[in-house]
């Protein structure tokens, strides 16, 4: 494996994100793009990351029956094919950093604004043009940058007291999990035969004890507000450093 301290960071990562149930996708990518890795294996690397840290939280949000279908699908059946093909869109290494610096500067933004969560039961009906058009919307954008996309829904949905926080964040984490495997089936007509297999494999497993102990942990044991500003200040850094590095005025 060409850089082993990134086992212990993508276990960090998976344990953080898993503990309020998202993937870290935002954060794989923030650390990825500094690292310098080729821009297709990043995105590849940070979707199966976030699919092997949401699966286990999503299966426990049906379990305990906190994803409400009705107003859940209408979000979903939109993002998936979008995601689908956004990842099929062909970049240039240039624009491909450019749109993620800009989505990391926009991702550490919402990270950093703390949503007043709606914990009272929601009496809003689902409204398909809109929560479609919001899913169609993520969802592209995470299948070109490389993201499940639940670190804008997220905040949207608080924003819009779409329903309860529990019931957000279990539609955010089944968004995450469906566009991640969306993302990287519109990927797979595209990667170059380079890929690292055996650094993809040991990170998997990094985040994939990560994303088991943060589920179980949770973020009740944590200051969720230090955890959010420090993340989002990770992310802005690593935009900061794409944008520098990729946009033609600082060249």
């Amino acid at each position: 494996m060409e850089h082993p301290e990134l086992l212990p960071i993508f276990f960090t990562i998976a344990f953080i994100y898993a503990s309020v149930g998202f993937g870290g996708g935002s954060s794989y990518l923030a650390i990825l793009a500094l690292y310098g890795l080729p821009f297709k294996e990043i995105r590849l690397l940070a979707l199966i990351c976030n699919v092997i840290v949401v699966t286990g939280g999503t299966l426990l949000f049906i379990k305990h029956k906190q994803v409400i279908w009705k107003k859940m699908l209408p979000l979903a059946i939109t993002s998936i094919p979008m995601a689908f093909y956004g990842a099929t869109v062909r970049l240039s290494e240039d624009t491909f950093f450019i749109i993620l610096g800009i989505s990391l500067f926009l991702a550490g933004a919402l990270l950093w604004r703390k949503t007043k969560e709606n914990e009272t039961e929601s009496k809003m009906d689902a409204n398909l043009p809109r929560d479609a058009m919001i899913g169609g919307s993520i969802g592209f954008l995470s299948g070109m940058v490389g993201i499940g996309g639940g670190i804008f829904l997220s905040p949207v949905l608080n924003l819009l007291k779409w329903d309860t926080a529990k019931h957000i964040a279990a539609t955010a984490s089944f968004f995450i999990l469906v566009n991640s495997i969306s993302g990287i089936a519109g990927q797979l007509s595209g990667l170059p035969p380079e890929i690292n297999y055996i650094q993809l494999a040991f990170l998997g497993g990094a985040v994939l004890l990560g994303g088991q102990f943060g589920a179980r942990i949770g973020a009740a044991r944590f200051n969720s507000l230090v955890i959010r500003r420090v993340t989002a200040m990770l992310v802005l850094y690593a935009g900061a450093e794409v944008l520098f590095k990729h946009l033609p005025w600082f060249k």
